[in-house]
């Protein structure tokens, strides 16, 4: 009794052993344990919180609903529902779940059934030749294996493919801000070349009428014929301004129906209506620059990268260290078909079997070593997406304060040039003036306003920009549109 009893006692001590010893393995993971880097930003933007910039909490899901053209809103709707670049991305997704779960599966035992028939037979010029009859085997049955994952290999690939899932859902953020901006920046430029469109047609009308006036007084032997030339050669001029300013509306259009999914042409009608340029609000606010970190889908994918890059140093270090696998397999054999289901046609096998490589010329110690060279490479990226997302930021900041700036400036310009025009001709017209003042005054007043309509367009163009560098343009149910769900 108490020898049974003993024996009882160092079974259970026995058993309690390795339980403690498979749960401390199944706690170990080669390789390091995954931190998110940190890099010091600037407290505030380099450029000052005035002219149209704000310190606040800026609204970037819905940005561009600031412009308040419902056409626009529109347009970015059905192009997170039909854009091309977005689709693919979304496959992109797609996939990387798919690449996930087939990491994972790793972790489970595998399956297999077979069935089969196998005659055999040996040669009479062998030992047993002659003494083996020949043999036909019916067989089917289950074949067993799992991979005790001992040192956390196959924990660091799930990481690294989760780490992947998620960089790729950053990148179909990141693709999702593109196509929003580009709607809005194409849309914006079609606008710009519709007014700067009429603002051509409306210069040529005056140095039409300036030309019959010069004209008129050709006939009245008032001036000579150089007049009549010089008012012909402004008209023509700006006239050459037309068909160039046409074609880039008209790419303009074919651009944004790209962006929709839809062919050249398709949005001729809805976009035929002459419309002003979106106005932006006075202010808008920026935030800091911490906030990149949080809301810039590159930067967030660039880390997630590293991640990835870091869990693979475990995968790597994984294959320094020795494989334990349980396998068996459970089925029937026999000679003839019928008795391949009877009682006594089982057969089994069961067992473990180890592989360790001890000698392989330093290959896989050489593997971990580029790994973790990818994992630093991974981490410069990081840090240079993070510089980068500072520097475009800063730029479009800068860019839409000193673009109103420049506005104001060429409203005054194109006011005084249009008093300057009526001044000219009248000057001429009463022999004050010679007909080279109106010559320069018109051309003057044509590229003021020309450049006056780009301006307004470049504010909105701008801080277009702005949103996309803080990383504007994506919310959860824009991407749930894309995906049709």
């Amino acid at each position: 009794m108490n020898a049974h009893r003993s024996a009882r006692l160092q079974s259970g001590a026995l058993v309690a052993a390795s339980s403690a010893l498979l749960l401390s393995l199944a706690c170990t993971a080669v390789g390091p344990d995954y931190e998110v880097p940190a890099r010091e930003l600037p407290a505030t933007w380099h450029e000052p919180s005035d002219s149209g910039l704000a310190a606040g909490t800026p609204e970037l899901a819905s940005w561009w609903r600031a412009l308040g053209d419902p056409l626009l809103d529109e347009l970015v709707t059905e192009a997170a529902r039909a854009n091309l670049d977005l689709r693919e991305a979304l496959a992109r997704v797609d996939e990387a779940r798919a690449l996930r779960g087939d990491a994972a599966g790793e972790r489970f035992p595998t399956l297999d059934a077979r069935a089969g028939w196998r005659r055999s037979g040996e040669s009479d010029n062998t030992p047993l030749g002659g003494f083996v009859p020949v043999t036909g085997i019916y067989s089917a049955g289950f074949d067993a294996s799992w991979e005790l994952d001992l040192w956390g290999r196959v924990r660091r690939s799930v990481e690294a493919a989760d780490a992947e899932l998620a960089a790729t859902l950053e990148d179909t953020r990141a693709v999702a801000v593109t196509v929003t901006a580009e709607v809005a920046l194409n849309y914006v430029e079609l606008r710009a070349f519709q007014r700067r469109l009429a603002i051509a047609r409306d210069n040529v009308s005056l140095q039409e009428q300036t030309l019959a006036l010069v004209r008129g007084r050709f006939e009245a032997g008032l001036v000579g014929e150089s007049d009549v030339a010089q008012a012909r050669t402004n008209v023509a001029t700006t006239r050459s301004r037309v068909p160039t300013l046409e074609t880039g509306l008209r790419a303009a259009e074919n651009r944004l129906a790209l962006l929709l999914g839809q062919a050249p042409g398709a949005l001729a009608a809805r976009l035929a209506a002459v419309a002003p340029i979106p106005v932006p609000p006075l202010s808008v606010a920026v935030g800091v620059p911490a906030d990149l970190l949080r809301r810039r889908a590159d930067v967030r994918r660039a880390e997630r990268h590293l991640a990835a890059e870091s869990a693979r140093i475990g995968v790597a270090e994984g294959e320094l260290y020795p494989r334990l696998t349980l396998s068996g397999n459970l089925g029937l054999a026999a000679e003839e078909l019928g008795d391949l289901f009877a009682g006594d046609s089982n057969t089994f096998g069961l067992g473990p079997s180890l592989r360790w490589n001890l000698f392989d010329g330093g290959r896989l110690r050489a593997r971990v070593v580029a790994q973790e060279a990818r994992t630093e490479q991974a981490l410069v990226r990081w840090e240079r997406s993070v510089l980068g997302a500072l520097e475009e930021s800063e730029n479009a900041m800068t860019a839409f304060v000193r673009e109103q700036a420049r506005r104001r400036w060429l409203l005054e310009a194109s006011t005084q040039a249009r008093l300057s025009v009526e001044l000219a001709r009248s000057q001429y017209t009463s022999g004050l003036a010679d007909f080279q003042t109106v010559l320069v005054s018109e051309r003057g007043l044509a590229e003021l306003e020309d450049q006056l309509a780009s301006s307004e367009a470049g504010i909105a163009t701008q801080l277009i920009r702005v949103y996309k560098s803080l990383g504007g343009g994506w919310d959860e149910g824009a991407l749930s549109l894309a995906a049709g769900s």
